[in-house]
């Protein structure tokens, strides 16, 4: 891993952690969906587009039968008192009376999980949990269950392992905070 500092549009990042210390957070994190869910065939509902390389390898590490399917969230303001509605992309597969495991980056303020899970559960799957690369306990705003996550982390930005900063960074292995 370089030791050094990052510039991404003039904003500086230090090393945060290294593409080994996420490696054994997601296989640990593996480990134990597998046991959890061992002789289910649950689906994997990756977040997209900060998901996709915590996912990959997530899943490379996963033992069970599963399927995987990859979703976007578009907000809108709706028209009712709800304020913003989440519509979900590209989830096309019949959720019903399966085992769900939302597969997201990073849950933060926790609001997309907290419209994302009731329309979920509108289509009536056997249960739902959220797998998360990084969870920032200090910025939730919702009561949210977050059972599966790789790492918590203090209430930094990160960028890095497919979380971006204005679009990049996404591709850089290790993760990256800024100063």
């Amino acid at each position: 891993m370089g030791h050094s500092h990052i510039t991404i549009h003039h904003k500086a990042f230090r090393p945060y952690l290294s593409a080994a210390e996420l490696d054994e957070a997601v296989s640990s994190l593996a480990a134990r969906l597998s046991a959890d869910y061992a002789g289910r065939r649950p689906l994997f509902v990756v977040v997209l587009t900060g998901g996709f390389m915590f996912a990959a390898d997530l899943l490379k590490k996963y033992t069970g039968e599963c399927e995987i399917v990859f979703i976007r969230v578009a907000s809108y303001e709706g028209t009712a008192s709800s304020g913003t509605v989440q519509e979900i992309l590209g989830l096309r597969e019949e959720v019903q009376d399966r085992d769900l495991i939302i597969v997201e980056d990073i849950v933060d303020t926790g609001t997309t999980m907290h419209h994302l899970l009731p329309t979920l559960q509108t289509k009536g799957p056997a249960s739902v949990e959220i797998a998360a690369l990084f969870f920032k306990p200090a910025s939730l705003q919702h009561e949210l269950t977050v059972r599966y996550v790789a790492r918590e982390i203090p209430n930094d930005f990160v960028v890095g392992y497919g979380l971006d900063y204005d679009g990049l960074g996404r591709n850089l292995p290790d993760v990256y905070v800024a100063v």
